[in-house]
């Protein structure tokens, strides 16, 4: 696992997602209020990035701006077709007062 630094909740604008490098893989980074939902930056339905998408804030959904795909924040699942498979998701948590991800 690589433990990827995604700064302070502070550097996140609300509702506006965010494409960050990983080592081998690229993830979306989403602020809703006082907390940030990661996952991965492609559609399970078609290799399209995420992070070109809409968010739903009241929902926490991210919609493919592709195909109209819709991908729960909390845990990659799909929402809508003509999605069927998840996005993988990556819990974050706080490291000497910075937000981090382990990702594989």
């Amino acid at each position: 696992m690589t433990t990827v630094a995604l700064g302070r909740l502070s550097d996140y604008e609300v509702g506006v997602p965010r494409s960050v490098a990983a080592p081998g893989r690229t993830l979306v980074v989403v602020r809703i209020e006082g907390s940030l939902y990661v996952l991965d930056d492609r559609c399970s339905h078609e290799d399209f990035p995420l992070s070109q998408g809409y968010v739903d804030v009241e929902a926490a959904e991210i919609e493919c701006a592709r195909h109209g795909a819709l991908f729960s924040l909390v845990d990659g699942e799909p929402l809508s077709l003509p999605a069927t498979r998840p996005v993988a998701h990556y819990e974050v948590r706080e490291a000497d007062g910075q937000l981090v991800v382990e990702v594989p």
